[in-house]
């Protein structure tokens, strides 16, 4: 009984969510005492998370208030936590210290001697890339992310966080709820800076402040916003700040380049794939890691969860899932689908909520008529609604109507269920059919319906 009350328990609230599981993840790592809970887990959803935490020692209780017990030294909150919560109401019973997810990650971003990999596109896989280039080069990193690791998970990991035996830590760190201006990394990195989820001037005030709190800032020079906002900061490009990306061959699938004449193959697609190579390439270096180990390491990248990951192919047509939901990110995936010459492209996109469709409609109506070839078409089911009280005063026609008054093939489906059917019917041999969206935990397992569907 003493060995346990000695134990400084962190329960983490909404353990099931990317960015609490992550933290919950690293926590357990280090040998500390952890438990959790999850509204889904409850529901008998997201099992495989709950069934990762639990082999890694994490108790896993119902979301009744059981948590909270006399093991428990601190409580952890994601903003999905309300304060009626039976246990907020037991920490506060109890006079615990409550810690919001924001908070924690602050602190493992503090204490570490931190890459933060910040920008509104690429974030995840500049990230993951970045930790396979430190652990080819023997810094044993740790990592925080939100995109889950394809060589994690072939660990029996979740895939968003790991606690190497370095002293390095990779964050992802994320601009869209303005807690990235809490870090203080020893390291930043700044890869691109386009309107998505605020409006430039909101972006340049907080990736300012954000540059303000590193020891050092790398900044991507290709990206004309990003180098505008830190002109006096040490530059990475394809010809840029000493480093030179020749003898690109970047197809749909794979790509082939050299970064200062040493050969790389990445079994990912597109220029914007090469960029984020050369940026993990370049932070990397700041740590002593070379070159040849930086293209070992990336030779077999696993990817990231659903960031252009190829479903199947059935009867020659590809069906690829991608998390691109902004429009600087769907003008990429479409540019880089574009390297096979000859393939139409059926761009299945789904919104990712009603507020950033709204904010975002003009960007999003230009990155597909402006993206599409001819032939090409787009198929968009009505915009995702993750609940909550929110103006339903656009819908996913508005985005399909107007793109096809540009002169594209543009349909707007009411019923999601309609699509597998309705692709199946149009796809042809040599076909690609890339399912586009962000938010909806469903839509791996949909752009799965749809490669079952084709005949």
């Amino acid at each position: 009984m003493n060995n346990i009350l000695v134990k400084t328990t962190i329960h983490f609230s909404g353990i099931g969510g990317v960015g609490m599981s992550a933290l919950a993840q690293v926590a357990a790592m280090e040998g500390l005492a952890v438990s959790g809970s999850d509204r889904d887990f409850d529901r008998g959803r997201n099992l495989g998370v709950k069934t990762a935490l639990e082999s890694l020692g994490i108790k896993i209780y119902p979301q009744d208030g059981s948590g909270v017990n006399d093991a428990t030294a601190e409580l952890a909150l994601s903003t999905a936590i309300e304060d009626s919560n039976p246990e907020v109401v037991g920490a506060k019973a109890r006079g615990l210290k409550i810690s919001h997810r924001s908070e924690l990650l602050a602190a493992q971003v503090n204490r570490f001697d931190t890459i933060a990999v910040a920008g509104t596109s690429g974030k995840s896989t500049a990230a993951a890339m970045l930790f396979a280039v430190l652990e080819a080069g023997g810094l044993a990193p740790s990592i925080i992310t939100g995109g889950a690791l394809g060589a994690l998970k072939e660990r029996g990991l979740i895939g968003n966080a790991f606690r190497g035996k370095g002293t390095v830590l990779v964050v992802e760190a994320d601009e869209s709820d303005g807690t990235i201006v809490r870090y203080r990394p020893k390291t930043g990195v700044l890869l691109n800076i386009s309107k998505d989820h605020k409006d430039l001037a909101d972006l340049n005030k907080i990736f300012a402040e954000f540059a303000c709190n590193c020891g050092r800032v790398l900044v991507n020079g290709d990206d004309r916003a990003a180098s505008s906002l830190l002109p006096a900061a040490p530059a990475f490009g394809f010809e840029r700040g000493g480093w030179a990306v020749t003898e690109i061959k970047a197809g749909p699938f794979s790509s082939d380049f050299k970064i200062n004449g040493v050969a790389f193959s990445l079994p990912a697609p597109g220029l914007y794939n090469i960029e984020n190579a050369l940026a993990a390439c370049a932070a990397a270096a700041a740590y002593g890691v070379k070159l040849e180990a930086a293209s070992a390491g990336l030779r077999n990248f696993r990817g990231v969860e659903r960031r252009f990951v190829l479903m199947g192919e059935k009867h020659g047509v590809t069906v690829i899932d991608d998390y691109a939901h902004n429009p600087a990110k769907i003008s990429a995936v479409l540019k880089a689908l574009h390297q096979a010459p000859g393939r139409r492209v059926l761009a299945v996109y789904q919104p990712h909520g009603f507020t950033p469709t709204r904010h975002l409609k003009a960007e999003l109506i230009e990155s597909f008529a402006s993206g599409l070839n001819p032939g090409d078409m787009l198929l968009m089911p009505e915009i995702y609604y993750a609940g909550g009280t929110v103006t339903k005063n656009i819908s996913s026609k508005d985005i399909s109507d107007a793109v096809a008054a540009r002169g594209h093939k543009a349909v707007f489906y009411e019923n999601r269920a309609d699509i597998p059917g309705a692709v199946s019917a149009l796809a042809g041999p040599g076909d690609i059919v890339a399912v586009l969206g962000a938010r909806d935990a469903t839509l791996a397992a949909f752009a799965g319906q749809i490669l079952e569907a084709l005949p």
